[in-house]
């Protein structure tokens, strides 16, 4: 790397993003798993959804990570690990299991699916250890921070990467981390985040990525083209030197990202890579788009961005920037839906909330910041089947809704997860039976044979029930249409779906279930 990141340090110390009231202003609340909701290309090819449906566990150490992978029933069964504390060398041992394949010294998810790692409590750190990807699917990784991961001295993790993936990887989100390093390859370290050797379907979103001579990569050489379908948006990238990201071959999407300090270049879209960049803000930094280091040209298509203080270099054979005139180079298709925040706000939005430990707070696409609603704290102590205990809700449903419950009559069915009981009893019109998980969380599912609209439910417990925090998915998607806690009449957008499914993801007690009532409306 041409200049060392920690002679600059000092120089963006002090800078914490346009209109930091906002982010002073939010509520630190705690985090559960996907709270906001999967976006961008992590939406595509099935969805993301990581752990939902699964077991909830926690952990202080790495060791502890490692033991609840290794501890499934298969390598595919799904699980939440709530993550609190300081993870690092010197608690992260190999454990052995034939659901997992773990090292020493790094979060090792390899030859695995269907897991979320989400920091919870007073938050997740991962000191000087790497979190490594590698054959893996559907995994989440939220609301922790990574810093400081070497390649060389000592100690070593991960190849020098924050979060790395490599080697048939599909359908990550990484959202709402801090990922940092203290200087440039002379320093020790390597990319923040980066993906080679066949990956695909990878959404970045609000997150910080500072510090360091590498943002990262998409594709390791000018050969490695075969990754593709990335999206990163409202992150901040700050004093970095290069790779925010570097794009070999595929396509990416990258919008509403504020980038500040960007030492030597920004986005470097080569090797016949394409990159949507639509209402970034890039400020105080240098050739912050272009193809460079390569004459193996890349392409763009731009919309609504701000250069705020950006300087250009000149074009040579091997370094193209798209400035200062930026203009589009190619087209670029998106397949899934978003809402772009207009540029000029996006340093505000940004610094609400981007980064762990914000609450999972998220831009609702008009310049404004949604908090998630309160989620359980994490304890400390060893890895534990039983999530976090909540106070118990009124087991009185509010207000009784009207018109048709579409839970009942032809065309509608059930089925559950982690159940003592059938899931017939919620939706037979008696409240005298009810459904149970065998423990204290578990899935409870309507679902008919064509797409039906659904905007409402009614969660009817039985007494004594103790249902605490839930969340309602579009069973068919696996989006989170509403966050909270206990029973009752839940409202969400009006959702066109086969399936809808109610998760208790804690609990005081056993919940009781007797009926789940659907209503259009």
């Amino acid at each position: 790397m041409r200049r060392s990141v920690a002679v600059r340090l000092s120089a963006v110390a002090g800078v914490a993003g346009v209109a930091g009231a906002i982010a002073l202003g939010l509520p630190q609340l705690e985090a559960s798993a996907a709270t906001g909701g999967v976006t961008g290309y992590a939406t595509q090819n099935g969805g993301t959804t990581g752990g939902a449906g699964g077991a909830t566990v926690k952990a202080s150490t790495g060791t502890q990570i490692h033991a609840a992978l290794c501890g499934r029933a298969a390598s595919n069964t799904p699980i939440t690990i709530q993550v609190e504390g300081t993870i690092n060398h010197g608690n992260t041992a190999k454990v052995s299991g034939s659901s997992c394949n773990t090292a020493a010294g790094v979060i090792e998810l390899k030859d695995i699916s269907n897991v979320t790692i989400v920091g919870v409590g007073s938050g997740a750190t991962f000191d000087q250890l790497g979190i490594h990807i590698r054959n893996s699917s559907n995994i989440i990784i939220q609301n922790v921070t990574v810093k400081n991961v070497k390649k060389s001295g000592s100690p070593t993790s991960n190849g020098g990467d924050a979060i790395g993936m490599e080697s048939t990887v599909r359908n990550v989100w990484v959202d709402h981390v801090t990922l940092e390093a203290s200087g440039g390859e002379s320093e020790g370290f390597d990319g923040l985040f980066d993906m080679k050797d066949d990956v695909e379907y990878v959404t970045l979103s609000y997150a910080i990525l500072r510090n360091s001579g590498r943002g990262g990569l998409i594709g390791s050489s000018e050969s490695d083209t075969g990754n593709n379908f990335i999206t990163f948006h409202h992150n901040k990238y700050e004093n970095i030197d290069s790779r925010t990201p570097l794009l070999r071959g595929g396509t990416a999407h990258i919008y509403n990202n504020h980038y500040f300090s960007l030492n030597e270049s920004g986005i470097n879209s080569r090797a016949g890579a394409k990159a949507k960049v639509d209402n970034n803000y890039f400020q105080n930094s240098k050739d912050v788009l272009g193809t460079f280091y390569t004459d193996q040209l890349g392409s763009w298509q731009v919309s609504g961005n701000i250069f705020d203080n950006v300087t250009w270099s000149a074009p040579g054979t091997d370094n193209r920037p798209a400035g200062p005139n930026v203009t589009s180079n190619t087209t670029v298709s998106i397949p899934y839906s978003f809402t772009l925040d207009g540029a000029s706000c996006v340093p505000s939005i940004v610094a609400a909330t981007a980064g762990a430990n914000k609450g999972l707070a998220v831009s609702n696409g008009n310049c404004s910041v949604t908090t998630s609603p309160s989620t359980p704290t994490s304890p400390s102590g060893s890895p534990s089947t039983s999530p976090s205990t909540s106070p118990s809700p009124s087991t009185s449903p509010t207000g009784q809704p009207s018109g048709t419950n579409l839970s009942i009559g032809a065309g509608a069915d059930g089925s559950s997860k982690a159940s003592g009981t059938s899931f017939g009893n919620v939706r037979d019109g008696n409240l005298s039976t009810i459904w149970s998980p065998s423990g204290a969380t578990g899935d409870i599912s309507i679902k008919w044979g064509s797409a039906t609209t659904v905007s409402k439910i009614n969660i009817r417990e039985a007494s004594g029930s103790s249902i605490g925090n839930y969340q309602v998915l579009n069973g068919a998607t696996g989006a989170v249409l509403k966050s909270g806690t206990g029973g009752g009449v839940i409202t969400f957008p009006a959702t066109s779906t086969t399936k809808i499914t109610f998760k208790i993801t804690s609990s005081s007690g056993t919940p009781k279930i007797a009926e789940f009532e659907t209503y259009a409306s």
